[in-house]
């Protein structure tokens, strides 16, 4: 059992308060916490604390320490549960009062994770370059339940994911070399499977450019085909021929274009 001898602000902060508790021991016990809590257990000066009550302010005032740790958190920017009970449990608290938090936080609907899986999906697919399964890992690690994953991710629509698909292959073009369709094909579905695009999406987007690719396959054999050339031209034929279709087919040109650029060659090198 004490008693309370005396409650003061705190200088550093105007919402908590100092409580000094005298013992019947005449030991001195000196707490401080929330406004709130001062008002919900009416503590004022006089007043006699046993240690169960002790506890239960301690206690209390624990909790709303640590909502409005949670507050500050979820200030920047929305958060699922699991961030802020990792953020919690960093800053010291308990399982116990992070559950309790973490109700409070739902009623007041600061935390939602259906809300918090729909947001992310809208702006990861607005504002970046990432397919659905990226987004989905994402999710996963914000620890959203599968079902809000699923839903949100619905949102995420065929189309719009070929067009940001289409968006990473044009500017994956603006870098290519000079490359085999083969080459190219493969370093392209490389890419969109990083990025976290399905197969039907992959194959729709290189669909939509096969024209373009074929123009790009001649000019990519021409290219190497005559580096290849310039390399090979001291051997005799059919020495010649043997290297040069190797050498292009490893760099993955179809044999027939490549017997089309050697005839085309051999015409250039007769006139």
């Amino acid at each position: 059992m004490g008693i309370i001898t005396n409650i003061a602000v705190q200088p550093n902060s105007r919402e908590r308060f100092r409580v000094t508790i005298q013992k019947e021991n005449g030991e001195i016990d000196v707490i401080t916490v929330d406004q709130d809590v001062l008002l919900q257990f009416r503590l004022k000066k006089g007043m006699e604390i046993d240690e169960n009550a002790l506890q239960e302010i301690v206690y209390a005032d624990q909790v709303k320490k640590t909502y409005n740790q949670a507050l500050y958190f979820l200030s920047h920017r929305m958060r699922s549960e699991r961030e802020v009970t990792d953020h919690l449990r960093k800053k010291g608290a308990s399982d116990d009062v992070i559950a309790e938090v973490l109700d409070k936080l739902r009623e007041n609907k600061y935390v939602d994770d259906r809300e918090f899986a729909f947001a992310y999906v809208r702006t990861q697919k607005q504002t970046t370059a990432k397919g659905p399964y990226v987004i989905r890992k994402e999710l996963e690690k914000f620890g959203v339940a599968e079902e809000w994953i699923e839903q949100s991710l619905a949102i995420y629509s065929f189309d719009e994911q070929v067009e940001t698909a289409k968006s990473l292959y044009e500017k994956a073009k603006k870098q290519r070399a000079k490359q085999s369709l083969r080459q190219w094909k493969y370093q392209i579905e490389q890419l969109l499977y990083r990025k976290g695009f399905p197969q039907e999406v992959i194959d729709q987007v290189l669909l939509s450019k096969r024209d373009e690719k074929e123009e790009q396959e001649w000019e990519a054999l021409e290219y190497q085909g005559r580096k290849a050339h310039r390399r090979y031209e001291k051997y005799d034929s059919p020495m010649y021929e043997q290297k040069m279709k190797q050498a292009l087919y490893r760099k993955g040109f179809p044999l027939e274009m490549i017997e089309q650029f050697l005839s085309k060659l051999k015409e250039e090198q007769e006139h």
